[in-house]
């Protein structure tokens, strides 16, 4: 048996009164996912635990089978391992952003969904103007980059993701220490912070974007700090071989500690203009080599941290159409198993990561269907699962 999962990111949401206090999933046309739903079985799954961060690294986790309270050590270090960056134990490592702030307000955590190429640029120059052998920055993906502090830094510090504090005053969110080894950390990143904005002001890049009517990345938003953890193998975990698909860090990085595959897409892009054709592609070769490929879109979640709902409706139209049609297609659909689901919501009027339990859908040839037809959180309520959490959904998926 062959298995699949597929992640529209963030594609759950709110009803909303534009749409007759209907969701997005549920306006948006998606012919090839209703399909599965209709052959398969249906439930809720709680990717995240209570008295938990909203994040895409803790429902990943939960997706794959791994409890967050055990393994989730921050997202720095999972992009850290994407990035080929080598941690030493005690090494801190942190999310840093590149975003638009306004009138001290966080106007955009991607500063306008700025390219890698220009991030690159800026991140660099950060590097060399604030960096030291103790703060080192390294470029990622668009406005996603790593901050790694060395000489006995801590962890203990409470950041808050810009992504979720949409609008917010900057100083109402800036990084606060949990004891005193925390709060030297913690003045040392506001620092850092303060000093990024005279840097970027007038950089070359952001005087271009400013011409071009684009925002400017005019300050580093560093966030989600940890140290390397120490993760069991999926394969020694469950006995499946796997292989991730995704053009974001954060889920290279996860599945490199899980003993996970990597494989590059071109045009992946880590926004809604991305190569869902080639991510298709890449998943149907994969499974003659793997037993498990994970497909991880990250289009719906950036639509919904921007507001924009009609974008919203279009990321999950595309994955449909571009993604999961062309995928059932071309597979052995009696032979494969077939689970799709968001990571978590991000609804488009909140414009950040809620924890709500996340509709999914779950094929397995030779299994009767329940009653479930349309793929939404309230259709999905009624599915035969009813509500999983914990390492519910991967094991069912696997049994």
């Amino acid at each position: 048996m062959k298995y699949i999962i597929l992640i529209p990111d963030g594609a759950a949401d709110y009803p909303i009164e534009k749409l007759g206090n209907k969701t997005p999933l549920q306006i948006a046309d998606k012919p090839n996912i209703d399909k599965i739903t209709k052959l398969g079985r249906c439930g809720l799954f709680k990717t995240i635990p209570d008295n938990f961060a909203t994040g895409s690294a803790v429902a990943n986790l939960s997706i794959l089978g791994y409890n967050p309270r055990k393994y989730f050590h921050g997202r720095g270090v999972l992009e850290a391992a994407s990035m080929n960056v080598m941690l030493d134990k005690n090494d801190v490592a942190l999310r840093c952003n590149i975003i638009y702030q306004e009138n001290n307000r966080m106007k955009s955590h991607s500063a306008g969904q700025i390219t890698s190429e220009e991030a690159k640029i800026i991140i660099e120059d950060i590097d060399k103007k604030i960096g030291t052998q103790n703060i080192k920055f390294y470029s990622g993906v668009s406005y996603r980059h790593l901050l790694v502090l060395k000489d006995s830094f801590s962890e203990d510090v409470q950041c808050f993701p810009p992504h979720d504090n949409p609008n917010e005053i900057i100083d109402k969110i800036l990084p606060v220490g949990k004891n005193s080894q925390g709060k030297r950390t913690a003045n040392l990143l506001r620092n850092l912070i303060f000093r990024s904005k005279p840097i970027l002001e007038n950089h070359p890049v952001n005087l271009e974007r400013k011409k071009q009517g684009k925002y400017p990345a005019n300050l580093i938003w560093p966030w989600s700090p940890g140290k390397k953890p120490e993760m069991e193998k999926f394969e020694e975990k469950f006995g499946i071989k796997g292989a991730i698909i995704s053009a974001v860090d954060l889920l290279k990085g996860l599945g490199i500690y899980i003993g996970f595959s990597i494989i590059n897409v071109k045009g992946a892009t880590g926004n809604w203009a991305t190569n869902y054709e080639g991510k298709a592609s890449a998943c149907i070769e994969a499974l003659k080599k793997y037993d498990l490929v994970y497909v991880h879109v990250e289009a719906p979640d950036e639509a919904g941290h921007d507001g924009d709902l009609k974008l919203k409706i279009k990321c999950i139209e595309d994955f449909d159409k571009r993604l999961i049609k062309n995928i059932i297609n071309n597979i052995d659909m009696n032979n494969t198993t077939i689970g799709i689901l968001p990571d978590h919501p991000t609804p488009v009027y909140k414009r950040c990561h809620t924890t709500e339990s996340v509709p999914f859908v779950i094929y397995k040839p030779g299994v009767d269907s329940d009653k479930v037809e349309k793929f939404d959180e309230e259709s999905c309520k009624s599915g035969f699962y009813g509500i999983l959490e914990n390492e519910e959904f991967i094991t069912t998926l696997l049994t």
